[in-house]
């Protein structure tokens, strides 16, 4: 109840999620997304868990998005962490820093901001916040940094699709898909590849 009322008195809010936590290859990136309290979310209709929506509305809530921005009337970040932070530094850590540095660029004050995560995130203790599991679908503000985090990542993997075309990343964009873990056994790994997460792939 205390978090409700807090958000309910903060002048803005921030929706955080992330996208590409499980893949075997390519980053994981974290959205962060910041509207007045007052926000008007029927500029950006649509708007749920990047996962339930077509790749098609996904583009084109993203580019709202980025006029809203040019607008000022909504703020956002994403953040993207490689492959290699990832094997050496871990998963977990890589999302924590990506948030803390995405609130920093967005000039976040916590006496005036309450922030809202999906699922297990958390921002750091400074801030009034809320982890609200299946937040992406429950929270637009969630949901909505969930497709600036997914848009992102997937333009990213399309484009390494180019460089390292053997792996098939732009079907799958880094998922461990048989297709996927036979593309590793047969060619090895590319510089975007988590070893870490390899383990388990034998190679030919």
């Amino acid at each position: 109840m205390s978090a409700i009322l807090s958000s309910m008195k903060s002048k803005w809010i921030v929706g955080i999620d992330e996208a590409g936590r499980g893949p075997l290859a390519g980053p994981v990136t974290v959205g962060l997304v910041m509207v007045p309290a007052d926000f008007d979310w029927a500029l950006v209709p649509g708007v749920r868990d990047s996962k339930k929506i077509s790749e098609k509305k996904r583009d084109v809530i993203y580019k709202q998005v980025l006029a809203l921005h040019v607008q000022k009337k909504l703020s956002y970040v994403v953040k993207s962490v490689s492959a290699a932070s990832i094997d050496s530094k871990g998963i977990a850590p890589a999302i924590r820093r990506s948030i803390a540095a995405g609130l920093v660029d967005l000039e976040c004050d916590p006496a005036d901001t309450f922030i809202k995560l999906d699922g297990s995130l958390y921002a750091p203790a400074q801030f009034q916040q809320a982890t609200i599991i299946k937040g992406d679908d429950k929270e637009l503000v969630i949901g909505l940094a969930s497709i600036m985090a997914k848009v992102t990542r997937d333009r990213y993997m399309v484009q390494q699709d180019a460089k390292y075309p053997q792996y098939g990343l732009a079907k799958h964009k880094g998922y461990g898909t048989k297709a996927h873990r036979e593309a590793i056994a047969q060619h090895g790994f590319s510089p975007i590849h988590r070893r870490s997460y390899c383990k388990n792939i034998k190679m030919l």
